[in-house]
């Protein structure tokens, strides 16, 4: 799937992406990154202008928890993803962290973009 995703910071903002063919290998190194990709992207901004769009990350993290039996931490997720042997991934559940990564990646950029607006 190819296309726009837009999200809601008070102004339009889009970006386009694909569909990811992530190995859990990519998976599980995107989720170890999202603790510091969170404190870049919101850096000095006080924690009213990015906190809905944080706790919709949190969201996105405990979807991934469920899918994969573990506690909502990003650390945690990881270690799980890499705890399941290649072969014994089924594509729904893959597919399923493959589009949950892509949405907290988006909410990543949303979170910056939130923070870059309340310092102008």
């Amino acid at each position: 799937m190819q296309g726009p995703v837009c999200f809601d910071t008070g102004a339009d903002r889009c970006h386009d992406v694909d569909m990811s063919n992530s190995s859990p290998s990519d998976l599980a190194v995107t989720l170890r990154s999202v603790p510091r990709r969170l404190r870049e992207a919101v850096g000095d901004s006080p924690s009213a202008a990015t906190s809905q769009i944080a706790a919709e990350l949190h969201q996105q993290l405990a979807a991934a928890a469920g899918l994969m039996h573990s506690s909502p931490e990003p650390i945690a997720i990881a270690n799980a993803i890499e705890s399941v042997p290649a072969d014994a991934w089924d594509d729904e559940t893959l597919n399923s962290l493959r589009t949950t990564a892509l949405d907290i990646g988006r909410l990543l950029r949303a979170v910056a973009a939130s923070a870059e607006d309340d310092d102008d």
